[in-house]
């Protein structure tokens, strides 16, 4: 087989736009069954190489390498495989160069219905996946051909197919005609990927709307629910999430001129637009029209609702065959049964008052679905705050405060490595004793007291609020302990003083005599 045919082949068949990977994957698979079938070996190991640069085309056929050959035609000896490749290793795969050239036509055969088939099946993925993502999005399409049962449109990658029941009634195809429409099914079937379209679609009109409305397109005013009776009428409930946006004036534009390009688009379709409620009663009030209502109560089964109507009203609350009934039905949700006037007061209750309890349970069921939603809109506002200030905290470091206890006296200390102490200011004492020159003197005589300090464990923050509540262990919390100490000759020197000294206090002690003391200090 050329190598050359098969370079000229792949040029042609990049012209259906397929990825060049995908070609060129389906001609290397082609080949290696070619090949199999050639050597008549359904197990052997195959590689193709193609170089898209120059065009080159090498089939290698793969041998296991092994100590001990059992299978010739799929195996080879490590030493032989060392021969010619010196660092391979049992169990790697050894390639050697075969030719194609005397590739027989029943190997040419199936490689070419090995390439159609790879191709068909990349072109049915390559269009399903190009149109999988335009689902209930609107196209332009020219018409094909028009068939009784249906019309083929060619969408540019594929041909779709758009049945009857999918056509506007009344509306003429022609081919070679340009024709909006909206892709309702994307289907991968075995004969090919299949689109169906469709011009009956209420999406249809969805779509036309925003093409034509700017506020719809930018999300101000949306179509919050739509029916259609195609050809013959349509209903469209919008909202407007702004105030100072009229989603109804937006829709129909400036002397109708939006809203008559869906018009026309449609071949002369009649189109209601009415303002959307969450209250189902004024909802269904505004679907019906132009007819007047006067109320909506529950059947009594409680399975759908009725709809009362002054007695000429009925036959335009119905509709033509129905029509717009169904399109209130259809729009709103709800199993609808209009009746006039003259009809419920035939009946054996008072349905005036029945429309009046409705009404009150519709209007309870809004204000409820209200406070629900502005209590789980409260809930995720907490959240967040509790979120974010649990993530400022992780951000930040923690601060710790340490508690400065301040010794009430100021004893001697031996300090056998330097230590830097923290003074704090102490605030002035106003002394409330007076305290007299004897005592003083007597103060003087007392020893002098050495401190060693005794470093202890730091308290935990637990300890530390316990120690808080026992005013009993603050005078026992110090950062040291005192322990006197007295020489040999101090403590002599004590004992001679406390054996020569007399009593302080006498009972016949004179005081007047150091009553100039006293003069001196005021």
């Amino acid at each position: 087989m050329n190598v050359k045919d098969f370079i000229e082949a792949l040029a042609g068949i990049e012209n259906r736009k397929l990825p060049k990977e995908v070609v060129i994957d389906a001609l290397k698979e082609a080949l290696s069954k070619a090949y199999k079938k050639h050597i008549e070996i359904p197990d052997a190991l195959v590689k193709v190489d193609i170089n898209e640069k120059t065009g080159e085309l090498n089939v290698y056929q793969q041998y296991t390498v092994v100590e001990e050959v059992d299978d010739d035609e799929l195996e080879i000896s490590l030493s032989d495989a060392q021969k010619i490749k010196a660092d391979i290793q049992v169990g790697e795969l050894y390639d050697v160069k075969k030719s194609i050239d005397d590739l027989g036509r029943a190997a040419a055969i199936l490689a070419k219905n090995v390439l159609k088939q790879k191709i068909r099946e990349a072109e049915k993925q390559s269009v399903y996946d190009e149109y999988i993502d335009k689902k209930d999005e609107m196209v332009i399409g020219i018409i094909e051909s028009v068939e009784e049962k249906f019309v083929v449109v060619n969408l540019g990658k594929t041909l779709a197919m758009m049945p009857k029941a999918a056509q506007i009634p009344g509306e003429n195809y022609k081919e070679g005609q340009k024709i909006r429409l909206v892709i309702t099914e994307v289907t991968k079937e075995t004969k090919g990927a299949q689109v169906l379209v469709s011009r009956a679609d209420a999406k249809l009109v969805k779509r036309l709307f925003e093409k034509e409305v700017p506020e719809i397109y930018q999300g101000i005013v949306e179509i919050k629910a739509i029916a259609r009776e195609a050809g013959e009428r349509t209903k469209m409930a919008v909202h407007s999430k702004r105030e100072d946006v009229d989603a109804i004036g937006a829709c129909i534009g400036p002397r109708g001129s939006r809203v008559q390009v869906v018009i026309q688009e449609l071949g002369n379709e009649k189109i209601d637009i009415f303002e959307w409620s969450e209250n189902t009663v004024e909802l269904i009030k505004n679907s019906l029209s132009p007819a007047q209502i006067i109320g909506v109560l529950q059947t009594r089964e409680k399975k759908g609702l009725l709809v009362v109507v002054e007695d000429n009203q009925l036959s335009l609350a119905i509709g033509k065959k129905g029509k717009n009934a169904r399109l209130a039905v259809r729009l709103t949700g709800q199993r609808i049964d209009i009746k006039s006037r003259t009809e419920m007061d035939k009946l054996d209750y008072d349905w005036k008052v029945a429309i009046q309890d409705y009404s009150f349970e519709v209007q309870a069921a809004i204000l409820e679905k209200a406070a629900r939603k502005a209590e789980e809109d409260r809930a995720r506002q907490r959240a967040e705050a509790e979120t974010i200030a649990l993530e400022k905290s992780l951000r930040e470091p923690e601060v710790v405060v340490e508690e400065v206890v301040e010794p009430k006296a100021e004893p001697v200390v031996k300090v056998t490595e330097p230590v830097k102490v923290k003074k704090v200011k102490k605030p002035l004492e106003r002394k409330t004793e007076y305290v007299s020159k004897f005592e003083t003197l007597a103060e003087a005589a007392k020893p002098v007291v050495k401190v060693e300090p005794v470093l202890k464990r730091r308290p935990s923050k637990k300890e530390e609020e316990e120690r808080k509540l026992r005013s009993s262990d603050i005078r026992k919390d110090k950062d040291y302990e005192i322990k006197i100490e007295y020489t040999a000759e101090e403590l002599a020197e004590i004992e001679k003083q406390n054996a020569q000294a007399e009593p302080v206090f006498e009972e016949d002690i004179d005081y007047d005599q150091y009553d100039e003391f006293y003069e001196d200090e005021e």
